[in-house]
């Protein structure tokens, strides 16, 4: 069993290299797409008709770009299309999502004080709030209400505040702001899988036929590009909130999520502005640091009780298993002397105010809860204890991958 487990580590680590790889690539082109569009020179007549161009110099080589407003006059041979950076960050980004919460729901899904769900219940809440979400936007995108692109933007920061808060009240702080995270970079994927490269297409069609491109199509795949811009750098943070408790564990989870997006507003509304060759709006980057502030302040709110933090609760599954192999009283031994003292509750080492990663080993139920995080990091591999502080011993690695092994093999003949 162990050998799988290993297996399974080294494929969330897999998917996740591959997730992060695709996702540069998509947020790259994204970013650099959106610079180029707005700072085009578009005060020059163009004997090709193009709607403006841009010399640029990368490499040691200078780049001659122009943007046709709808199309060029005839279909160019060797079009490069840039869609497949999205579509690889959504689907590893969901293979992440099954392998790491669907599959550890125990761990990261589900919390009992929160919403005592079954994994099936929950897993279901997960897939369908993400379908819900991209027809919800994508309705209101085409409706009435979208006509004026001010007001859809306020609308659908009211929705994303509202799954903020509701997601808090069925996962882990941890899963909610992911799954926050999920639920936006489904709509910014999906937005260029369901309408812009669909939009391009029919243009493409119609420069093939001979027929004059609708230029309506090229306004409403400009628009979802705006909303993908402005939500890019709000997903990375909530992609990568899991790292940090202060942002995940703590009351205001959710509030905290909500101004985030505000940051991304402000950041790249600096950003749009300088590549428009519009000005420098520097207030952006005050009210920046003034949400980051906010942000950090809330984040001092009491932390969120753990859902393995109860001494007393009853063990089942797996974690009954890792406390009754044999040397599990031995690991307990080396867990609380050289582990507990930053996974505590109330942490006592010195710098360490909330246990790290929301981990707490002070019982022989936390511990034998987390048998597969204290194997890996402290038995196979030397990342915990952090460089070695508290100085546990080869022997006590040793020690940790018996008791571990023991207990899956005693867990797969059972």
């Amino acid at each position: 069993m162990y050998d799988w487990i290993v297996l399974w580590e080294s494929l969330e680590m897999a998917a996740r290299w591959l997730h992060v790889i695709t996702a540069i690539a998509w947020i790259g082109s994204s970013f650099y797409f959106i610079a180029l569009d707005l700072g085009l020179h578009r005060d020059r007549n163009l004997a090709t008709g193009a709607d403006g161009e841009e010399w640029q110099v990368h490499g040691g080589g200078f780049y001659h770009i122009q943007k046709y407003l709808v199309a060029p006059a005839q279909m160019p041979s060797g079009l490069v299309w840039f869609k497949w950076e999205s579509y690889a960050t959504w689907l590893s980004g969901f293979l992440m999502l099954f392998l790491v919460y669907y599959l550890g729901h125990d761990l990261y899904l589900i919390d009992p004080e929160v919403a005592d769900l079954a994994p099936w219940q929950a897993i279901a809440i997960s897939v369908g709030s993400l379908v819900f979400g991209w027809i919800a936007y994508d309705l209101i995108c085409k409706s009435r209400f979208g006509d004026d692109n001010t007001r859809l933007i306020l609308g659908l920061y009211v929705i994303l505040v509202a799954m903020a808060w509701g997601y808090t009240q069925v996962f882990t702080g941890r899963a909610a702001l992911l799954h926050l995270g999920a639920f936006t970079a489904t709509i910014m994927s999906a937005n260029v899988f369901m309408i812009i490269i669909p939009n391009q297409k029919i243009v493409v069609a119609d420069l093939i036929a001979g027929r004059k491109p609708d230029p309506k199509y090229g306004k409403i795949a400009k628009q979802r590009s705006t909303h993908n811009n402005y939500l890019t750098l709000p997903v990375l943070f909530l992609m990568l909130s899991n790292h940090y408790p202060l942002v995940f564990a703590t009351e205001w989870n959710w509030l905290i999520a909500s101004l985030v997006f505000l940051m991304g507003v402000t950041i790249r509304h600096w950003f749009n502005s300088q590549h428009a060759r519009t000005g420098s709006p520097y207030w952006a980057w005050a009210a920046t640091a003034i949400l980051f502030i906010l942000i950090a302040w809330l984040s001092t709110a009491p932390m969120r009780h753990l859902p393995a933090g109860d001494e007393g609760a009853a063990l089942d599954g797996p974690a009954l298993s890792y406390a009754a192999a044999e040397g599990f009283d031995d690991v307990v031994t080396i867990v609380q002397g050289r582990c507990s003292m930053c996974h505590a509750a109330e942490p006592a080492w010195e710098g360490v105010h909330w246990p790290p990663k929301d981990v707490v080993l002070e019982t022989p139920a936390q511990i034998a809860r987390e048998a597969k995080r204290i194997y890996l990091q402290s038995g196979l591999s030397h990342a915990m204890p952090p460089a070695n502080v508290s100085y546990m011993e080869p022997q006590e690695r040793e020690a940790i991958i018996l008791w571990f092994r023991a207990a899956a093999a005693t867990g797969s003949e059972s």
